[in-house]
C-alpha cells in the first residue's frame, strides 16, 4: 500500500491567490495588462535591436537576450497564473510542474550570466576603451552568449530531472502560485537531500560567480571613474552604466527576498508576484528610456512610419 501511494499524486493544486471574486476580477486585469506589456516591450526591444545595425554591439546582443529571457519568465508564469484566478480546481500535473519549473530556471540562471557578461562589457567599456574592441569582439559576445545557455540549460536539466526522482504521498498543495522547487520538496516523501545537494554544488557556485563578477566590474568602473579629472567624463561613464546597475539592483534584491522566506519554510507570495511578473516588465523601460541610442532608433522608425 506504501507504495501504491507513493505513486497516487500526480496532479498538484497551486495555491488560491484570493477568493473574493471582485479583487479576482481586478488581479486577472492587471496581470493580464502587466503580461502583455511586458511581452511587447522585451519582443519589441528584441525586434529593435535585431534590426537596427547601430544596436549590434556587444551590450545589444546580451540586452536582447536578456529580453528573450524576461520574455520566457513571464510566458512561464502569468498565463497559467491568469488561467487559475478563475478555475475552479487549479491543478497541474506533474509533467506540468517539472517543464513550468525548468522554463523559469532556465530564464533565471541566463539573467543571473547575462547580467554578469554586461556588468564586464562595461568595465571594459570605461576601463580600457582603447582595447574595448579587441576584448570584447563579437566573436567573444557570441561564445559568451552561447555559454550562457548551455550553462543555463545544463543546470534547469539537472534540478528539473532530479525532480522526477521524488514520490509524493503527502498533501497536494502547493504553497505557491507557480511549481517552486522548495515548496516541492515539503511535498515530498522521498528524501531531497540529493536535490538539495545538487542546489549547493551547482546552484550556489553560479550565484557566487555571477555577482563576484558584477561586483568586481563595478568596484573597478568605480575606480576608474573617481580618477577621471573631467566632469563630463564622469557623467559620460555614470550615464553608460546606469541603466545596468539598476537592472542588477532589482534582480538580486528581489532574488535574496524571494530565497529568504523559503529559507525559513514560509511563502511570501508578493514577492514571488514582483520576482517574476513584475520585473521581467521593468526591464525594456530601464533600458529603454534612460538610453539615447534606443530612443534614437525609436524616434527614427516613428519618423518613417510617419512619412510613409
Amino acid at each position: 500500500m506504501a507504495k501504491e501511494n507513493h505513486s497516487l499524486t500526480t496532479e498538484f493544486i497551486l495555491i488560491e491567490l484570493t477568493d473574493n471574486l471582485v479583487l479576482k476580477r481586478l488581479l486577472f486585469l492587471v496581470f493580464f495588462v502587466i503580461y502583455l506589456i511586458t511581452m511587447m516591450g522585451n519582443l519589441g526591444l528584441v525586434a529593435l535591436i535585431f534590426m537596427e545595425h547601430r544596436l549590434h554591439t556587444p551590450m545589444y546582443i546580451f540586452l536582447s537576450n536578456l529580453a528573450l529571457m524576461d520574455s520566457c519568465c513571464s510566458c512561464t508564469i502569468t498565463p497559467k497564473m491568469l488561467e487559475n484566478l478563475f478555475s475552479e480546481d487549479r491543478m497541474i500535473s506533474l509533467n506540468e510542474c517539472v517543464a513550468q519549473f525548468y522554463f523559469l530556471c532556465l530564464a533565471e540562471t541566463a539573467d543571473c550570466f547575462l547580467l554578469a557578461a554586461m556588468a564586464y562589457d562595461r568595465y571594459v567599456a570605461i576601463c580600457s576603451p582603447l582595447q574595448y574592441h579587441t576584448r570584447m569582439s563579437k566573436k567573444l559576445c557570441i561564445q559568451m552568449t552561447i555559454g550562457t545557455f548551455i550553462a543555463s540549460n545544463l543546470h534547469s536539466m539537472i534540478h528539473a530531472g532530479l525532480l522526477l526522482r521524488l514520490t509524493f504521498c503527502r498533501s497536494n498543495q502547493i504553497d505557491h502560485f507557480f511549481c517552486d522547487i522548495l515548496p516541492l520538496y515539503r511535498l515530498s516523501c522521498t528524501d531531497p537531500y540529493i536535490n538539495e545537494l545538487m542546489i549547493y554544488i551547482f546552484s550556489m557556485p553560479i550565484q557566487i560567480f555571477t555577482i563576484a563578477t558584477v561586483l568586481i566590474s563595478y568596484i573597478c568602473i568605480l575606480f576608474t571613474v573617481f580618477k577621471m579629472k573631467s566632469k563630463e567624463g564622469r557623467g559620460k561613464a555614470f550615464s553608460t552604466c546606469a541603466s545596468h546597475f539598476l537592472s542588477v539592483l532589482i534582480f538580486y534584491i528581489c532574488l535574496l527576498m524571494y530565497i529568504r522566506p523559503f529559507e525559513k519554510g514560509d511563502k511570501d507570495i508578493p514577492v514571488g508576484i514582483f520576482y517574476t511578473i513584475v520585473v521581467p516588465l521593468l526591464n525594456p523601460f530601464i533600458y529603454s528610456l534612460r538610453n539615447k541610442e534606443v530612443i534614437n532608433v525609436l524616434k527614427k522608425i516613428m519618423r518613417n512610419h510617419i512619412h510613409k
